[in-house]
């Protein structure tokens, strides 16, 4: 089973950035995710070069300029776990500065894209909050980059949050095949975050199975806070969380497709499990949170 799949925490950090997954260092085409973490007073360039991206406080707020006067107040957040946040679009072919008075951590996901879209604010109460499942496989997905949801050219990001012992991206499913109306072929970013309890910092599993196209992606890995795990193919689920330690993962993905569009497929063994979820409630620990009725800016 291979490792090269499974980045732990620190393991791709580069220059400024805890997490720097771009199309090169992941061996494909167009999925990017960057983590930055700045103390108080602290600011960062970047230039955005042939991909669109997000900025998306995951704790702290900022304030985001684009080099074509756009200026962006990001209110933020506490922590991933604690509430839905706005966020900023900065298209390719730009120039972005992030500047935080109180400091953060941030996530950038990005994706290669042909056309320049408008540099765009997203408001938190304009995030649709989903809950997805049943029983043990209820989970919570903040659809702020959705396709359908938030305009972009190829980007679609989500969070997904997990109540601990509960599993998501359950029935296992895959996206790499372009088959019109049934699958669309996407490249996919796993990035977590587990809550402590007790003080105690949290583990959770996720496991990637081979779907006979592409890579032959085989994983089964512990996940710790800051991990990463990449999907170029294959069935992927499920995300297990720990009993007592809520999960929180990032998807980014990105694809080759004429439409942006999120199509899947379930592992024929395993998606079953759907038609026994409409005879079971969902957790009652969700939603975690809900979107805000409107932001304060």
């Amino acid at each position: 089973m291979s490792t090269e799949f499974h980045l732990e925490a620190g393991a791709a950090a580069a220059g400024p950035y805890a997490l720097d997954i771009d199309p090169k260092r992941a061996g494909w085409a167009h999925s990017s995710l960057r983590v930055l973490d700045l103390p108080p007073g602290a600011h960062h360039a970047f230039a955005t070069g042939d991909s669109e991206w997000i900025v998306l406080p995951l704790s702290g707020g900022c304030t985001v300029r684009t080099d074509d006067g756009a200026v962006f107040e990001l209110t933020g957040r506490e922590s991933v776990f604690s509430g839905v946040t706005d966020f900023a679009y900065v298209p390719r072919d730009a120039r972005a500065e992030i500047a935080t008075a109180a400091g953060g951590r941030f996530a950038l996901t990005g994706a290669r894209c042909e056309n320049r879209l408008p540099a765009r604010y997203g408001a938190a109460s304009d995030v649709p909050v989903e809950l997805r499942g049943t029983g043990s496989c209820s989970r919570q997905v903040n659809n702020f980059g959705a396709a359908g949801t938030f305009a972009c050219d190829r980007l679609i990001a989500v969070e997904v949050l997990t109540p601990g012992g509960n599993w998501s991206s359950y029935p296992p499913h895959k996206h790499d095949e372009c088959r019109p109306g049934e699958e669309s072929e996407l490249e996919e970013i796993y990035y977590f975050e587990i809550e402590s309890a007790h003080g105690t910092d949290g583990v959770g599993y996720q496991r990637v199975t081979p779907s006979g196209h592409g890579r032959g992606t085989d994983v089964l890995a512990e996940v710790r806070s800051g991990d990463a795990v990449l999907i170029p193919d294959g069935w992927h689920g499920p995300s297990i969380a720990a009993p007592g330690h809520t999960m929180y993962y990032l998807n980014v993905m990105a694809g080759p497709g004429a439409t942006r569009e999120w199509l899947i497929c379930d592992h024929p063994d395993h998606g079953w499990i759907r038609s026994t979820w409409p005879g079971q409630p969902v957790d009652p620990r969700l939603p975690l949170y809900e979107a805000p009725a409107g932001d304060a800016r």
